[in-house]
């Protein structure tokens, strides 16, 4: 009795191997390489001190604005998103800087994102017109065979 569950021979080939070698290989080397470089460096451990708007009310004085390019560097703010906006505490009346996204920021990645669905978009499209191609090929090589044997 033979089972339904078989793998079929295209998967098999050299190259088709190789390519899905190549697809997870860049995909872990990904994942991990980001896991790696996300790690914390730290030697000295270092009391971490919530800031107070995580912690109680606050109003916000500046709204959110690109950092410049020396407050980019030093301040872990600005690192996060790019963009930074001050707020002042409502309690112990401390200002202080929260990062923030920006509507300019969030369009940006919407439409790179578009952009990025309509590349896939196309390149499967193609895809999927050459397999169709190549399938109506066989189909028809098939019936030219079964009729010169007849």
């Amino acid at each position: 009795m033979e089972s339904d569950c078989r793998i079929p021979v295209a998967c098999c080939r050299p190259r088709v191997l190789l390519i899905h070698a190549l697809f997870w290989g860049l995909v872990s080397l990904r994942v991990f390489g980001a896991a790696l470089l996300s790690e914390e460096k730290t030697t000295a451990v270092k009391p971490v001190v919530a800031p107070c708007w995580l912690l109680e009310n606050f109003v916000v004085l500046e709204e959110c604005n690109r950092c410049s390019d020396f407050n980019a560097k030093t301040q872990t703010v600005c690192r996060q998103t790019g963009y930074v906006e001050r707020v002042n505490c409502t309690k112990t009346s401390r200002q202080e800087y929260k990062s923030c996204r920006s509507a300019l920021m969030e369009e940006h990645l919407f439409w790179k994102f578009e952009a990025a669905m309509l590349a896939l978009t196309v390149v499967f499209a193609v895809l999927v017109v050459i397999r169709q191609r190549w399938l109506d090929r066989l189909a028809s090589e098939k019936v030219r065979r079964q009729i010169e044997s007849i």
